[in-house]
């Protein structure tokens, strides 16, 4: 069993985007399926330094590939959630719903 931690909102869109993209989880991707599914637009920077955080903390694994793009020599990292990210994912989805369960009038309300 994994130690108790927590995903911050970008750290487990980025997870999720991996999971979404499955063979196709290439950081361009990731970026790109972020911008259009979560409305979040990431620097390269942002994007590289989540994954690379994620990688250190066990939650992501990645393989380098040749890229199938067709420029000779070109290789490129692609990204799975390792079965303690899978772990901490369900943690977190399961903390989520508990949250939200119960809100469904309140968020219905009009604001003052």
């Amino acid at each position: 069993m994994t130690p108790k931690r927590h995903l911050g909102e970008l750290e487990q869109m980025v997870m999720l985007a991996v999971l979404q993209l499955e063979r196709e989880a290439y950081a361009p991707e990731i970026g790109l399926l972020l911008e259009e599914r979560a409305r979040r637009e990431l620097s390269r920077g942002a994007l590289y330094a989540t994954l690379d955080r994620l990688e250190k903390k066990g939650l992501l694994r990645w393989s380098v590939e040749a890229s199938s793009s067709g420029r000779a020599g070109s290789r490129k990292r692609r990204f799975t959630v390792t079965p303690a990210g899978l772990e901490l994912l369900r943690s977190s989805r399961e903390i989520l719903l508990a949250l939200w369960r119960g809100l469904e009038t309140v968020l219905a309300r009009s604001p003052r």
